[in-house]
């Protein structure tokens, strides 16, 4: 027998099938329904948002680097720096690619590294930085601001004629522009100690790319311009909890994240085979 009434997976209040919409949060009744399925609903108490991104990030710096070996017959040096035909081909970013139409590498060069001590210092990086913003916007807001960053970055590096370009570091500037807003509008001695350490995250990163040469500085700064606006469009936990669509456009940009990073992966595995063959 059909139930005639359900839970809310938004605001667990029990509502009845034939809504059109929740009465008590105002979610649309067919988003709740593909919300229902527990598998769904408790998706983040089963895989934390920071260690997915660093591992599938891991996992990509490992694929290029088997591609590289393949590719080099074996030989990867030292510095394990993967070759920029595997980057290539897995998805990297710049003005090259994206006037080939190549867009999908907006959202793949941030899971891209060209050696062990450039994913090093990113990922570092990203798991001093990512847990706080995991913890002031949630979860949903931390992979919109990540990727979207990211991809901010990169295209800003495309308009200015940067050829090729890879990294996390658009998408980590991008969660510190989200921190420089919070400390910013929270105001308050708190609010304040964030922001006066987050404006010195800033100034160490521009000497940085400044002082050492081949940094895309204009990824980075495209990142943090991106993580500014994207924190003041998406709101943070003090002043607003995650909404329903804050949670189905997260999902969606990570299915067309996968997606993307798939199609990286196949492209790689088929230069490969073309090569070997002519």
């Amino acid at each position: 027998m059909e139930r005639n009434s359900m839970l809310c997976p938004y605001c667990r209040k029990l509502i009845s099938r034939d809504e059109k919409q929740c009465p008590y949060c105002n979610m649309p009744i067919l988003a709740a329904r593909w919300l229902e399925a527990r598998s769904v609903m408790n998706i983040s108490n089963k895989i934390d948002p920071l260690k997915a991104v660093i591992g599938v990030t891991l996992f990509y710096f490992l694929a290029s680097l088997f591609f590289s070996a393949l590719e080099n017959g074996g030989s990867l040096g030292f510095m394990l720096m993967p070759s920029q035909n595997s980057l290539w081909h897995l998805g990297a970013s710049g003005s090259a690619p994206i006037n080939l139409h190549r867009y999908w590498t907006l959202i793949n060069a941030s899971f891209l590294h060209g050696g062990a001590l450039h994913i090093a210092f990113n990922m570092l990086a990203l798991w001093q930085i990512g847990g706080f913003i995991l913890n002031c916007y949630g979860i949903s807001r931390f992979l919109l601001i990540y990727i979207l960053s990211g991809v901010l970055g990169f295209y800003v590096s495309h308009l200015v004629n940067i050829p090729f370009t890879i990294g996390a570091s658009a998408s980590v500037c991008g969660l510190i522009g989200a921190i420089i807003y919070y400390g910013k509008t929270r105001g308050g001695f708190y609010g304040g100690m964030i922001y006066k350490q987050a404006l010195g995250w800033v100034i160490g990163i521009a000497i940085f790319g400044f002082i050492v040469p081949g940094i895309n500085n204009w990824a980075h700064g495209g990142g943090l311009f991106a993580g500014i606006i994207l924190g003041k469009l998406l709101g943070y936990n003090e002043t607003s909890s995650e909404s329903w669509w804050h949670r189905y456009t997260a999902i969606s940009l990570v299915l067309l994240t996968l997606m993307a990073l798939c199609w990286g992966l196949i492209e790689a595995f088929l230069y490969l085979v073309l090569k070997s063959h002519f």
